[in-house]
């Protein structure tokens, strides 16, 4: 069923289903996606859980953050979400950006359980062609708005983005786009050790957005973490090789579904 609630001025939409009396777990998706994206997760777990996905703000039907967000400002607001639902230590589910979500937030609050999919948090590494593209913007930029009027300039460095950028960059707003970049680049090492959950990782070892590398991080810094990875697969490990996944996501919250 499908909720809409409202915090801090911003609607939120939210799909409930499952067990009203079961085990709490919520479902976060990666950006530019939506509760949708991965309702094939929750629906293996609604036979004994309550099953809750968000649309985080900026994405699917919830409204955008007013200002540049950090990953820690969409901590905050599944903070104050899981207040609302009055949830006490619920599981945390985030495929990609939302498993840095929940990653900032495991840091500081209780978790049950903790699956991080193909997730963000680690700084990507960076060779000479990033550097190349991000010089070469910094140049055109100055040179475009030193020769040309305020709003030419901009037209002609919105044109340069639309050819350089990430689809995910160029379909998000301008207070998107800043938050995505603000975040992509907060570098989530420092707090994993603080996480208390059982923890597991599932990763696709093909997965070029959030490389296996960085999963093997993660189990390392996580203290009580495990890595299980699927052959062939990308970053929609849960999509890709969805028997697998279910097998396991189902292995792990077992005493969830039988209680």
């Amino acid at each position: 069923m499908e909720k809409v609630i409202e915090i801090d001025g911003l609607k939120l939409q939210y799909e409930e289903n499952g067990n009203p009396d079961g085990s709490p777990v919520i479902i976060l998706h990666g950006w530019g996606c939506d509760h949708t994206t991965v309702k094939s997760i929750g629906r293996c777990l609604e036979t004994g859980m309550r099953v809750i996905s968000l649309d985080l703000p900026g994405h699917g039907k919830s409204d955008e953050p007013l200002h540049v967000w950090s990953t820690y400002d969409f901590a905050l607001i599944l903070e104050k979400f899981i207040e609302r639902l009055k949830i006490h230590s619920p599981s945390l589910i985030g495929h990609s950006f939302g498993g840095r979500t929940s990653i900032a937030y495991s840091s500081k609050h209780p978790v049950h359980k903790l699956v991080l999919v193909d997730s963000a948090g680690i700084t990507p590494r960076r060779g000479i062609k990033y550097y190349y593209k991000i010089y070469t913007y910094k140049t055109i930029k100055k040179l475009t708005l030193t020769f040309f009027p305020e709003k030419t300039g901009k037209r002609l460095i919105e044109k340069f983005l639309k050819k350089r950028g990430s689809a995910d960059y160029q379909a998000a707003s301008p207070i998107m786009r800043a938050t995505m970049s603000k975040c992509i680049n907060e570098d989530l090492r420092k707090i994993m050790p603080e996480i208390k959950a059982p923890t597991l990782l599932i990763w696709g070892e093909n997965d070029t957005a959030t490389p296996l590398s960085d999963a093997k991080i993660m189990e390392k810094m996580i203290p009580d973490a495990g890595l299980v990875n699927f052959a062939g697969c990308g970053h929609y490990s849960f999509l890709d090789n969805p028997r697998g996944f279910q097998a396991v996501i189902r292995e792990f919250f077992k005493n969830e579904l039988t209680n």
